[in-house]
């Protein structure tokens, strides 16, 4: 008898073969274009495993740590598995978290990660690649070394495991609370017997995160037979509960030949307890495939609110996995009653919002969240009051906030950038406290700011990436002084605006690009534009190339230290013409994506292409834009040619697609660029926003003109205003070169 499992698995490979005009007319599920595998190559790093929508638990294989492309905890050139973990991240550049480890194993073992050298050095074994599968809120694989097949499901805040064992001599599941992600170490960790069939317990932890805390309760199907302790490498005497650092738990049980076990898992910020309260509201029952379809609707609620039409079949496959990915984060950072844990370290309780955590501001801010705030407007209010208990809590804006903690990671204010967004679009309740909590953040001594204060800008002499640092706080003061003029603050408003020019005094006139100036004034020597040294120079994971173009702000500013218009545009034509090649004896890795010197890896290049619509030569965004569309996105694993960055790299592809992108977080305006399908239907608050493109084709790339509502449209832009508000925008596309507005 087939399971309901198998069942869904089957629906959706028939369902594959159905044509997107089936889809639309009938609602079939969207989930079966999301290819997971695509960005688990290369320099991606996306998460592998299943979730639901912006959920707290990432339940997923871990492999053997190697190298930078491990730091999700899977990369598809390794098969090796150390465990389970119900937290991962997705796309950065650091690995934390893989939090509560779950490895079913049989026989004796050692209770260490182990290393591939030597398959007994450890718990880990291979996984069956020729039988691993994923798709969205589902994984399963076979342990090679056990023999055991792994299934994987989950709710928001509980992973769901089913484990069949074929030879279940001496079968057990072990808790691993010692090992993590590349850069974390626990600090402390306690598992103790609730009853025979359930643990509590919890894992604190020191990395990227430098006080993360995470709780849970696990629920075993069948009764725990025995429990055995190993505690910083030794084996404890302990039979009912166990404190370590090193810690693993062995739950023995009597298994029998494929007969599944089950083991539920759910996590907590704040406590056992409320890991218990959210394992008892969001799984109460032990029908494990009921929640594969549960997770599976869950997808599809959210993928539904896209719906494109087209006949490349290549390009929805990458559409909706972008889409996937744009959702994996941010991650739910609160229990199911209110409870969270807040960025004081202590537990606080709300009412009013859901609190998130896993903000990679510095990646997100440019396309993510405008993406956010079109489709999912109530996670985008919800982001703002975390934001703003954020502030609260730790004094300032988050920079990149994980499990409560501020890592302080890459430059600028670009928490600035997100509130202030949402705040111009409309999604903070209370300006007043808004405008505070970002001009209290753009004034702190920290960070090159008192540099900025005193000298107008950041020099080179006195902090590293100071190009980088100085340019990106240009952004959010401009961010800031938008909403100074919402709130009525014209002092603000002036100070911030100026205060968003010191670019200029980066700007090199006899070179024409963005330098590293000293305290007295002087550029830096020696100076090379292909130039790189990670993490070490003037720059933030790029070259002078990329930050001469970082002004989104303010481009007819940029425009200006150039000696005419048309040389600017000749620069900036210049850039995507170039040689692509690197200097330096530590390039950065984040500079990929190479067309030109224009990096499309790195989320500092994303706007460049739209240039070209706002100086009036919109054919050449289009050029470009098709460009990276079709060439830099794929459906291989390696399909992502940059890190997925916590959904900016996919955000960029939606909005892109669509035929459209946010050039500058201090408006609401997204500039038009070529839509890659003929329709597009965008579920909003407002109802459906449609975009239909006419005679669409490879050729057939450059806007002629447009139609809003069915009257003719003039603008270079279209006003978030007017997408969330529903209506029809048609575009009738052509070959030649033609400036509409």
């Amino acid at each position: 008898m087939k399971t309901a499992t198998t069942i869904i698995l089957s629906l959706l490979i028939a369902v594959a073969s159905c044509t997107v005009t089936d889809n639309a007319e009938h609602g079939k599920s969207f989930t079966q274009y999301v290819n997971p595998r695509i960005g688990t190559g290369g320099h991606g790093h996306v998460f592998y495993g299943a979730n639901v929508p912006f959920g707290l638990v990432q339940l997923g294989p871990t492999s053997i740590p190697q190298e930078w492309d491990w730091c999700s905890g899977y990369h598809i050139t390794d098969s090796t598995v150390i465990g389970f973990p119900h937290t991962h991240l997705s796309g950065t550049g650091i690995g934390d978290l893989h939090d509560v480890t779950l490895m079913p194993v049989n026989g004796t073992v050692k209770y260490a990660r182990g290393n591939a050298r030597n398959p007994e050095s450890g718990l880990w074994s291979y996984s069956d690649r020729s039988c691993e599968t994923a798709h969205p809120g589902y994984y399963a694989t076979r342990l090679t070394r056990y023999n055991i097949d792994v299934e994987l499901t989950a709710t928001s805040r509980v992973g769901f495991h089913k484990y069949t064992f074929s030879n279940p001599d001496s079968a057990a599941i072990v808790i691993d609370l010692q090992n993590g992600g590349g850069w974390d170490r626990p600090t402390q960790a306690m598992v103790k017997r609730i009853s025979d069939t359930m643990l509590a317990g919890y894992r604190y932890s020191r990395g990227w995160a430098s006080d993360q805390r995470i709780y849970f309760v696990a629920e075993f199907s069948t009764p725990i037979v025995s429990l055995d302790f190993y505690a910083d490498g030794t084996a404890t005497t302990a039979t009912d509960s166990c404190q370590g650092t090193a810690l693993y738990a062995r739950a023995n049980i009597a298994a029998q030949p494929g007969d599944p076990v089950y083991v539920k898992v759910a996590l907590s910020p704040t406590s056992t307890d409320n890991a218990l309260l959210n394992l008892n509201a969001e799984l109460p029952h032990w029908n494990f495939d009921r929640c594969v379809a549960q997770a599976d609707s869950a997808w599809n609620s959210e993928l539904a609110k896209i719906k494109i039409t087209t006949d490349d079949a290549t390009q929805r496959e990458i559409f909706y996995t972008a889409m996937y990915h744009t959702m994996v984060a941010p991650s739910v950072f609160c229990d199911v009653n209110g409870d969270y844990r807040g960025a004081d370290g202590k537990n606080h309780h709300s009412d009013d919002f859901t609190c998130y955590t896993t903000f990679s501001c510095w990646d997100t801010y440019r396309a993510a969240h405008p993406l956010m705030a079109i489709i999912h407007p109530q996670l985008t209010r919800n982001v703002v009051n975390t934001f703003l208990a954020i502030h609260d809590q730790q004094g300032k804006l988050p920079v990149w906030h994980l499990m409560g903690c501020e890592t302080n990671t890459m430059v600028g204010n670009p928490g600035i950038c997100i509130l202030a967004d949402a705040a111009i679009k409309g999604y903070a309740d209370d300006i007043g406290r808004a405008y505070d909590a970002m001009r209290q953040s753009a004034m702190l001594d920290e960070r090159g700011m008192k540099w900025r204060k005193q000298l107008g800008y950041i020099p080179c002499d006195k902090m590293k990436e100071s190009v980088a640092f100085d340019m990106e706080y240009d952004i959010a003061d401009r961010c800031v002084a938008q909403v100074a003029q919402m709130a009525g603050d014209t002092v603000g408003y002036n100070y911030f605006l100026k205060r968003s020019r010191s670019y200029r005094h980066h700007f090199d006139p006899a070179t024409r690009f963005m330098r590293g100036k000293d305290s007295n004034g002087r550029f830096s020597e020696p100076f090379n534009p292909l130039s790189s040294d990670h993490r070490n120079d003037d720059y933030c994971e790029g070259n002078a190339w990329q930050y001469t173009f970082l002004v989104p702000h303010d481009l007819r500013g940029l425009a200006s230290c150039f000696p005419s218009n048309d040389i600017f545009i000749a620069k900036l034509d210049s850039l995507f013409t170039v040689s692509s090649a690197l200097e330096g004896a530590d390039i950065s890795p984040d500079i990929s994506g190479m067309i030109g010197q224009y990096a499309h890896g790195n989320e500092p290049s994303h706007h460049i292409a739209y240039f070209y619509t706002m100086l009036g030569e919109p054919w050449k965004t289009a050029d470009r834009v098709r460009q990276i569309l079709g060439t830099l996105y794929t459906t291989a694993p390696d399909g992502l040619c940059g890190n997925e960055d916590v959904g900016a790299m996919s955000a960029w592809y939606l909005l892109s697609a669509m035929g459209f992108y946010q050039v500058n977080p201090a408006s609401s305006r997204y500039y038009f660029g070529s839509p890659l399908f003929d329709k597009v239907e965008i579920a909003v608050e407002g109802g459906t926003f449609t975009i239909i493109a006419r005679n669409n084709s490879e050729n057939n790339k450059y806007i002629q003109n447009i139609k809003l509502n069915g009257q003719p449209y003039d603008k270079a832009w279209l006003d978030h205003a007017d997408i969330v508000a529903g209506g029809t925008l048609e575009i009738e596309m052509g070959n030649k070169h033609v400036k509409w507005y």
